[in-house]
């Protein structure tokens, strides 16, 4: 190479080729927010490596758990099964995406080894210490939503219903002036 063209490249890259701009670097916090949200940690992902297929193939799974998880062939969506919570399908597909070494073991095991709902309940029975504390969190703070939700309704039901009962009163009030008019009305014409 010729020092033009090492010139030439020197000085049409970025000066900061190592920080990330102000956009990546707001992906990246809500990234990792998300992956917190669903207990992606680096503890977890490190456990999550220590799987081989051995962890897989002789874990302990009886059979009525396995067929309990859901149908024969629930669908899925994104490669993750949709007998698992809505909580444990964000979970699974991040773990899916974040360590390829899960996303390899599972394609070497699914369908020939274990049936898609057997690998997920094995995993989460795996990951369950590290995964838990995430996961009531998830709850208790859908079931604060639902409750949000609830009062607003009730709240927005309760002003209707007052704003109702004025109305009706209104309404009431001038029918009841209507008649006292139509009343007078009618009994100044029968006096004359």
């Amino acid at each position: 190479m010729d020092v033009y063209s090492w010139f030439r490249r020197s000085v049409s890259r970025p000066e900061n080729t190592n920080k990330p701009s102000s956009a990546n670097a707001q992906h990246n916090k809500l990234q990792s927010e998300e992956e917190l949200t669903f207990g992606i940690t680096d503890q977890l992902i490190e456990f999550i490596k220590t799987f081989t297929l051995d962890t897989f193939n002789n874990f302990p799974l009886q059979d009525e758990e396995g067929a309990s998880c859901g149908a024969e062939n629930p669908a899925t969506t994104g490669n993750v099964r949709k007998d698992l919570s809505d909580w444990q399908q964000q979970h699974a597909t991040l773990v899916l995406s974040k360590v390829k070494e899960m996303a390899q073991l599972r394609f070497r095991l699914c369908p020939r080894h274990l049936k898609e709902r057997q690998f997920w309940r094995i995993y989460f029975t795996l990951v369950k210490s590290y995964v838990t504390e995430y996961e009531l969190r998830a709850i208790q703070l859908a079931k604060l939503r639902q409750m949000t939700i609830e009062n607003e309704y009730i709240s927005d039901t309760s002003a209707c219903e007052v704003e109702m009962s004025e109305t009706k009163q209104a309404t009431s009030l001038v029918e009841h002036n209507l008649d006292s008019l139509t009343h007078d009305i009618e009994s100044g014409k029968n006096e004359q």
